[in-house]
């Protein structure tokens, strides 16, 4: 997993957070066998691309099939989660890793690099379909050309194949919440977190000329034990804190699932995490 390097917070006046970037490139979508019958659906059409099929109202896990784009971390946490719930899922990684737990309940594994076209293609031709796509992929401060260029890549990719809604997962720290973070977090991840906002406004961009659904989510400090049930979604971009994996991933398969999630960015953390600050309202879905 390529993770943004830094910092467990280690205490409120030195203001010191850790924010592990996000995954890298992991896909999960449907394959075999039958899907029961699906919801209504509209259908957008689309200058010179296929039509993109958004389903009307909210989705259910067992009826849809979902394409994660990321390696190890929040990725395969998402991934798990979905498949317990009974989604059809596909994974697009850069190693063969986790091919046997892929495998093991039905998933697919693609192996292959966001930042190469043909890997993109193949990730998104292993299934007729896809009803979302989820992007984890990050770089490191020394190398963030991923956070921008490959999930750029996966967004037009999933926009020309007519994939209905597309979860970008980032960071606080971005775009309108660079103020977030202290500053001396903004300057240690400022290289990941320019290239992360290129993304987010392109996806921004394809929503509008396509039709296709985004949900935005950006993470706190990222950790690695189990879930703590207490961490929310807001819309207020003041927020930061900490946050474990199993968490985000919990909150990005509500994004996914969720039609109040569409067209929103929203930050994420732990209620229980925080660092000092003003009360913000959780988004609930």
């Amino acid at each position: 997993e390529k993770a943004l390097c830094v910092l467990a917070r280690a205490t409120l006046r030195t203001h010191i957070i850790t924010m592990l970037a996000l995954p890298c490139a992991s896909v999960r979508a449907s394959a075999v066998g039958a899907r029961t019958s699906s919801p209504m659906r509209t259908m957008i059409s689309m200058r010179s691309r296929p039509v993109v099929v958004v389903r009307a109202g909210d989705l259910e896990p067992d009826n849809i099939s979902v394409l994660v784009c990321g390696g190890n971390g929040v990725a395969m946490d998402v991934f798990r989660q979905l498949t317990a719930a009974g989604t059809w899922a596909t994974c697009l990684q850069r190693h063969e890793t986790n091919r046997k737990e892929i495998e093991s309940v039905g998933g697919f594994l693609v192996k292959g690099d966001a930042l190469v076209a043909k890997d993109v293609a193949k990730a998104m031709n292993q299934s007729d379909e896809y009803d979302a796509v989820v992007s984890t992929i990050g770089g490191t401060p020394a190398d963030p050309i991923a956070d921008s260029a490959a999930n750029i890549a996966l967004i037009d990719a999933a926009a020309a194949k007519g994939c209905g809604k597309f979860v970008l997962v980032t960071s606080i720290g971005v775009g309108d919440s660079a103020g977030a973070p202290p500053p001396n977090v903004y300057d240690a991840l400022k290289p990941v977190l320019i290239e992360k906002d290129k993304a987010e406004k392109h996806l921004m961009e394809v929503s509008a000329k396509t039709g296709m659904q985004y949900v935005i989510v950006r993470p706190g400090g990222l950790k690695s034990e189990p879930a703590t049930g207490t961490a929310v979604l807001t819309e207020d971009k003041r927020v930061c804190g900490a946050i474990h994996r199993e968490d985000v991933a919990a909150l990005v398969i509500k994004c996914i699932l969720k039609e109040k999630a569409n067209g929103k960015v929203l930050s994420c953390v732990d209620q229980a995490q925080l660092l000092d600050q003003p009360a913000f309202e959780p988004f609930v879905v």
